[in-house]
């Protein structure tokens, strides 16, 4: 099984233990906004070209409600079987929905106020780490500093270069990968001037 396949399944027991009106870290999103999301995400390919294009975002929005009308365990469990054999995200389900699945797992665990970091295997945080590799660039685009990403290991990924100040965030990959999606309830460690860190932390990560 796929760490994008086991985040899945923890995703849909923490959102049935949490239940469809608890918050997520996106945004006013409940659970089951967030259950509806990934629905339209892998089973309406009409309407998902909203999630990243601003003129069908209308259109996106109608159907994402419509399906959050829908029985919360029947939700849960079209969350749970994943996309279907005519998705275009089957073939590519490994890989596409590592990000997604283990990002909004944690958007459930994290919304709540006793939330810890997950010890996750070696094997599974260097997984993370590819990711991170792959979309520093993009996520810290916006940095007006220079950014450095560093594990307590030693591994490293230029986010941005740039002269003058240099921050430095520190911390497990699943950490620093969460921050890149613009998350802010992670546990790192900042190196650098206090204005330029300041500068970064604030910064608009999305994608």
């Amino acid at each position: 099984m796929s760490i994008a396949q086991r985040e899945r399944q923890a995703l849909v027991v923490a959102m049935s233990a949490a239940g469809p009106e608890a918050p997520t870290l996106c945004g006013t999103w409940t659970v089951r906004d967030l259950a509806a999301h990934l629905v339209v995400r892998e089973r309406r390919p009409d309407a998902a070209p909203g999630i990243l294009l601003k003129p069908f975002a209308g259109y996106l929005d109608s159907v994402q409600d419509k399906t959050a009308r829908k029985p919360f365990d029947e939700l849960l469990e079209l969350v749970r079987t994943g996309p279907p054999w005519w998705s275009p995200l089957k073939p590519v389900d490994a890989m596409a929905n590592l990000s997604e699945m283990f990002v909004h797992h944690e958007d459930v665990r994290r919304a709540a106020p006793d939330w810890a970091p997950r010890e996750l295997s070696d094997a599974d945080e260097a997984k993370l780490w590819s990711l991170v590799r792959r979309m520093a660039k993009m996520s810290y685009r916006k940095s007006p500093v220079a950014l450095v990403l560093q594990t307590p290991d030693g591994r490293r990924v230029v986010a941005k270069d740039s002269s003058g100040a240099e921050v430095t965030l520190t911390g497990k990959p699943s950490e620093l990968l969460l921050h890149a999606f613009g998350r802010d309830e992670v546990r790192l460690e900042t190196g650098g001037p206090a204005e330029a860190v300041r500068s970064v932390l604030e910064l608009d990560r999305s994608v």
